[in-house]
């Protein structure tokens, strides 16, 4: 019989064992997967890819580092893996609800509405996600401000963004696509701003208001910003007071 090399030789079961357990590997393997992520999430959401080295994940997983050293063959690897496990998830929801939208807006779309499905989409996994997606949006708070990680950003984000765009170039037939991806840049900071929970804001507002207040943030984000979208798409200046 072909022996199970799945998992280290260690943490097999004997293959004398019964079907239940043989076939019980893969789960617990899988498990085991989960809890080192959810580890090297959440300490990468706080020091970053280069404060973290394969020993602390291993010690807060409560495994033997090998064990890391086995399934990823190097840190950078298992940041990847980390990145793009949540990457997916909010990819393929943004995907589907600017899809939902346009079939319902038809010739019709409007900025804030697009900016409601790409934004509000993505808001309500941090929302009902609970502490793992909000360590994960804190994680990519700091992808996206580095120019490693922003090729991070680039592989996996691209297409929905671009998406995007072109329901809001639809939306604003007249704007310039200088003018539209500016808007972007701004949306995009700050929803990583938010992402973020630096905890400025409450101090600033003296308690008014919480950076963990993600619906109070869905309430208005996606409103301001069409206001801004608008404003630079008319070619908008305010007036200056005096210097």
């Amino acid at each position: 019989m072909t022996p199970d090399l799945s998992v280290p030789k260690e943490y097999r079961v004997p293959q004398a064992q019964t079907s239940r357990r043989r076939s019980t590997k893969a789960e617990q393997r899988a498990e085991s997967m989960e809890q080192i992520l959810d580890a090297a999430e959440l300490l990468f959401s706080k020091h970053g890819l280069y404060g973290v080295t394969l020993k602390d994940v291993a010690k807060a997983v409560g495994v033997h580092h090998t064990l890391l050293n086995y399934y990823f063959e190097d840190k950078q690897k298992l940041f990847d893996a980390v990145f793009a496990r949540r990457a997916g998830v909010t990819i393929d929801r943004r995907m589907q609800a600017l899809a939902d939208y346009e079939a319902m807006a038809g010739d019709n779309p409007t900025v804030e509405g697009a900016l409601h499905a790409f934004l509000d989409t993505d808001l309500d996994l941090y929302i009902e996600g609970g502490e793992g997606w909000r360590n994960y949006g804190a994680l990519g708070a700091q992808v996206s401000n580095t120019p490693e990680g922003s090729v991070l950003m680039d592989q996996h984000f691209d297409p929905v963004v671009l998406r995007l765009i072109d329901i809001l170039e639809r939306a604003l037939p007249s704007c310039s696509r200088e003018d539209l991806f500016w808007g972007y840049h701004f949306v995009t900071g700050a929803l990583m701003l938010t992402l973020a929970r630096t905890g400025r804001i409450d101090r600033l507002s003296g308690g008014l208001c919480k950076s963990e207040d993600f619906e109070a943030i869905k309430k208005r984000i996606a409103t301001f910003m069409a206001a801004g979208f608008h404003a630079i798409c008319r070619g908008e200046t305010p007036a200056l007071g005096p210097l």
